[in-house]
């Protein structure tokens, strides 16, 4: 599914927080391309600065220096509303805790219908419903239990499955995923990952995992970056980097899950 088209390049990416002696380099001189159809895996351990850079893929942040270059154009200064609404009609996100994502005095219904509203102001009511039904019975969820309660009446599985249903209904180009399953129980975790596969199989969608679970990222990505102290310190094919790591950090990652070890070498 992975086409050899580039979809997305961040050049020497740099977001520093803080000044004089205080300051961060959150991001320090990032660089990496995704293909189109392809998933890949920003790995690391909390505060290796994968988050910051998927905030600032998403626009949610402004970079220190470097370039986002989206589909071949330049976005990383765009700032106007309209331009912000056409680069999210294409990159969106789902993140680690997908209660935050949510306003709380809305039903599922108001919230899958703004998420409508970003694809087009002219469908029709009666259309708007049963799209929203369609993608709900998809990510496993029933429309008639649901589109009347509001985020705080479900679960964290039902949650996250409410952001998957919304990026169905919106089908970007390039999606997001910060911790997808680190805050639902694991009985829920394979039904999430699958349903994210089953994006990039039926639309060709890209993805961008920020995890720092090794097992996650080796079973959905093509390929890996490991970061280290904002630093992208390796990167590759997935199965390349898990059982041949170079970095010191990468090996540190691994010795730290043995039984990845132990799997591959049966």
């Amino acid at each position: 599914m992975v086409e050899d088209r580039e979809l997305l390049r961040v050049e020497n990416l740099t977001r520093i927080f803080g000044s004089g002696k205080s300051q961060v380099r959150a991001v320090d001189n990032v660089s990496f391309s995704i293909k189109e159809g392809e998933i890949v895996s920003l790995l690391g351990e909390s505060g290796s600065g994968k988050t910051t850079t998927a905030r600032l893929i998403l626009k949610l942040l402004p970079p220190t220096s470097g370039k986002i270059i989206f589909r071949g154009k330049d976005i990383t200064y765009v700032s106007s509303r309209k331009e912000l609404l056409n680069y999210w009609r294409e990159v969106q996100a789902i993140f680690q805790d997908p209660f935050s994502s949510f306003n709380i005095f809305y039903s599922i219904r108001r919230v899958l219908n703004n998420a409508l509203r970003l694809v087009s102001e002219s469908i029709s009511r009666e259309e708007r419903e049963e799209m929203i039904k369609e993608v709900l019975l998809s990510v496993g969820l029933n429309p008639a239990e649901i589109l009347d309660k509001r985020p705080y009446e479900l679960s964290g599985g039902q949650r996250q499955r409410i952001m998957l249903a919304r990026v169905l209904l919106i089908r970007p180009k390039l999606l997001v995923a910060d911790e997808p399953t680190s805050m639902i129980d694991a009985s829920s975790r394979a039904g999430i990952l699958n349903l994210l596969m089953e994006l990039r199989n039926a639309y060709g969608m890209s993805i961008i995992f920020i995890t720092h679970d090794i097992g996650l990222a080796y079973y959905t990505s093509d390929r890996l970056f490991i970061m280290n102290s904002g630093k992208i310190v390796e990167e590759g094919d997935a199965e390349e980097i898990i059982n041949n790591p170079k970095d010191d950090y990468t090996k540190k990652l691994l010795e730290d899950v043995p039984v990845i070890h132990r799997k591959w070498e049966l």
